[in-house]
């Protein structure tokens, strides 16, 4: 028995095509009738021909079809030598273009998209990222010193940053001190907005430095709506200015609809209602260059991941434990891994110039990242290293 994906597609369905030598048995006939009965012929159908069992495919759920065949196989015997079901299954997986919508994935026009003739003489004539093009950043990397490296360190970043060589962070991931009022330890945010852009630029600066030609700098931030002052543009807008490429921003849904707001502002009247938001952003930058140079073995995410983060469009919980660290405004764990395994590859050296109790720091050792983590406070960075202490490594296997 042979089998195999043919290289032919219609236009809606993907054939796989398994060759047999021999007439199907009953039992064989009694899965195919029973999965047919199970799922709509859209998503996928059987066509007996001569010599051949043709699957033709467009769209499934692969967890609820394997575990659904898996059952009618051993419902009715099938011998495990001869099993063109399994056979089937190996070659859906090893599949490996395919779209995603909801829990299916879609096999034929997935990927459909306005074609642009000479797309790359428009871009050249747009100007793509123009404000970018002139930049005079060094091209050659550095490594980072090993005093620093997998460092969780107590300290201004405007000055201990100065201590390590240009170009020597992969990828700089951080969410700094909102000016929300809130109480952080003896650091106080205030209200005096220029001075508070002054002391966050001169931290960014030195991560425009110390970023390596190629990688990236992504900043969680979340605008003060009640006061109006977009953050988000407002560093945006210095990244741009300092020859960094917006490449791109990340919509962070929290889902948290129970917001500690209740000022509606003029209720029931379109005179002046007042928005509200379960959102922040990830807004993200390259130094350099889109492309981040990196051994693709060291590449951890799976296919999966990759084909549902790089909808830009995350939805994640908000921390639920900033209370046991005594910390105010927390990432969760879960938005540093996709940014890290989205972004970086193994062994790359991650930096948190505001690390706070060392989420990042701890998701970066837990995915075999390197790192470095700056903050002001003695017992935030006690705290950090205590949470690290028991943090091993953690091998990801690579799904299809």
């Amino acid at each position: 028995m042979e089998s195999m994906v043919t290289e032919i597609q219609n236009n809606t369905h993907k054939p796989i095509e398994i060759n047999i030598d021999r007439e199907l048995t009953h039992q064989e006939n009694d899965v195919i009738n029973e999965l047919e009965n199970t799922f709509p012929k859209s998503d996928f159908y059987f066509i007996k021909n001569e010599n051949k069992l043709v699957f033709n495919l467009r769209e499934i759920d692969l967890s609820f079809f394997q575990n659904k065949l898996n059952k009618l196989i051993n419902k009715h015997q099938i011998n495990d030598s001869d099993n063109i079901f399994t056979q089937l299954l190996d070659n859906i997986k090893n599949i490996k273009s395919y779209g995603l919508k909801g829990n299916k994935r879609l096999y034929v026009d997935y990927n459909k998209e306005r074609k642009v003739k000479n797309r790359k003489a428009k871009e050249a004539e747009r100007g793509v990222y123009y404000y970018a093009q002139d930049h005079n950043f060094n091209k050659k990397n550095n490594e980072l010193p090993d005093e620093f490296t997998n460092q969780i360190i107590c300290g201004d970043s405007s000055e201990v940053l100065k201590k390590l060589p240009d170009n020597c962070v992969d990828l700089v991931f951080t969410s700094p001190p909102y000016n929300f009022g809130l109480d952080y330890e003896n650091h106080k945010d205030g209200t005096d907005w220029n001075d508070y852009f002054d002391k966050l630029f001169a931290v960014f600066k030195e991560c425009i430095r110390v970023v390596k030609y190629g990688g990236r700098i992504i900043v969680n931030v979340q605008p003060l709506f009640s006061d109006y002052i977009p953050i988000h543009h407002t560093i945006s807008d210095f990244f741009m200015k300092n020859k960094l490429i917006w490449r791109g921003e990340i919509l962070w849904e929290k889902n948290n609809y129970n917001c500690k707001y209740t000022a509606w502002g003029s209720w029931k009247s379109p005179s002046n209602p007042y928005m509200k938001y379960t959102w922040e952003f990830l807004e993200i930058f390259s130094k350099g260059d889109l492309k981040h140079m990196g051994d693709s073995s060291k590449a951890d995410i799976t296919g999966d991941e990759f084909k549902k983060w790089v909808y830009a469009k995350w939805s994640i919980a908000p921390e639920r434990n900033m209370k046991e660290y005594d910390h105010p405004a927390m990432f969760p764990e879960k938005l540093v891994e996709q940014t890290l395994k989205l972004f970086s590859f193994e062994n790359d050296v991650i930096l948190d110039p505001f690390g706070g109790v060392g989420t990042t720091a701890k998701v970066a050792k837990q995915f075999n990242r390197q790192f470095i983590s700056i903050d002001t406070s003695d017992e935030y960075t006690k705290k950090a290293k205590e949470r690290l202490k028991n943090v091993s490594h953690q091998k990801t296997l690579k799904g299809v």
